[in-house]
């Protein structure tokens, strides 16, 4: 709610393209997750709408029919003083059954599972908030929300030593089903650099005619500047000769020291080839962490997003969360300046398809 309150009404209901839900659909959806999977299940819990369930689902089949996600943005009804009041209906009725005390281990499980997913929805408001804004042609400032610090300008490559590491979450803290189970990988001597490529450094790509050398490119990669005609980082644009960026604060000037973001996994691989150099795997990433700063930008890894050995999802609607999505995309490590705090850890997986660079997405780099 805080988050929205530097929005207009009309802000609330845009959905620019299909992998952008409008902020009052992400409003909603957080709070149908509360109502669906913990107060329904409850004698005497009265639904706020029975409407909410198929408008504010948004992808989990075994509990009904949903609203196609390109149509998001054609729901002006309900209006957003509804939601506000099926928010306050559902949270106070959360209060209650906290006040009172959880009946038993498996909802205690789904809640902190709603909590999780509802920070996700945080970090997932901010981006799209900036791709419904920064697609508006006069470019207006949401707040005082940064891109981030500097990276130390000389850097370094960290030497690891290959052999056999253990990698995947352990411990008694909330993790997702898809960073279990823990197990060993064997990986090669490897380095990996201590911060990540900034966007002056990209520039010299840009300048080196990087988006027009087609060896640098993953076939569907090219296929993918070709068709859209990309030559730049989202939310870059040409200002009198010279290259200017959307922010949250509004149009500036792009900071030649700031870590790059918003590029695609294919413009990561292609920079990184450029380079003569490559993009870390997730083990290897994982393995590393400890001996580099990260949490300013996802960084793009060369794993496919896949299931560990002895992986198992979970039973029922959840299993739907993470497992059925382990096709055609690539692992993402570490966290953005968007994402929440205390919701990031070394071995959460984020995961996306190897086009999209709406979220705060930068590039490592690694050799060896």
């Amino acid at each position: 709610m805080r988050l929205c309150e530097p929005l207009a009404v009309e802000d609330h209901v845009v959905q620019p393209v299909e992998f952008v839900s409008p902020p009052k659909w992400h409003l909603a959806h957080v709070t149908w997750f509360f109502e669906q999977f913990i107060l329904s299940k409850l004698p005497g819990y009265k639904l706020f709408n029975p409407d909410m369930a198929y408008l504010f689902n948004s992808y989990y089949e075994t509990v009904g029919k949903h609203v196609l996600r390109a149509n998001r943005g054609n729901l002006s009804r309900p209006t957003l003083k509804e939601v506000h009041a099926y928010r306050a209906h559902v949270d106070r009725a959360m209060e209650g059954l906290l006040a009172k005390g959880l009946p038993n281990e498996e909802v205690l499980y789904i809640l902190n599972v709603g909590l999780n997913h509802e920070e996700q929805h945080q970090e997932l408001l901010v981006t799209d908030l900036k791709y419904i804004l920064g697609n508006n042609p006069l470019f207006p400032p949401y707040g005082a929300f940064g891109e981030g610090r500097a990276e130390n300008p000389g850097g370094r490559f960290i030497e690891v030593k290959g052999g056999l590491h253990r990698i995947g979450f352990q411990g008694d803290g909330f993790c997702y089903d898809n960073e279990l189970e823990r197990h060993e990988v064997f990986l090669r001597d490897f380095a990996i650099s201590d911060r990540l490529v900034t966007n002056g450094e990209f520039m010299e790509f840009m300048e080196a005619g990087g988006y027009g050398q087609v060896d640098l490119w993953h076939s569907d990669g090219w296929q993918w500047v070709q068709g859209n005609r990309v030559d730049a980082p989202l939310y870059w644009h040409q200002v009198d000769g010279a290259w200017h960026c959307y922010t949250l604060q509004g149009l500036a000037k792009a900071d030649p020291s700031l870590p790059l973001s918003h590029i695609s996994f294919y413009e990561a691989s292609a920079y990184a080839k450029w380079k003569g150099l490559r993009l870390p795997t997730e083990a290897e990433w994982e393995v590393a962490q400890e001996r580099f700063h990260w949490g300013q930008r996802w960084e793009w890894t060369n794993s496919g997003y896949l299931p560990y050995p002895g992986y198992k999802a979970p039973a029922g609607a959840l299993g739907e969360y993470n497992g059925k999505f382990m096709v055609d995309q690539m692992v993402l490590r570490g966290a953005s300046v968007a994402t929440p705090p205390h919701h990031s850890r070394p071995t959460y997986r984020n995961f996306f398809q190897p086009y999209h660079r709406w979220q705060y997405t930068g590039i490592r780099l690694a050799k060896g």
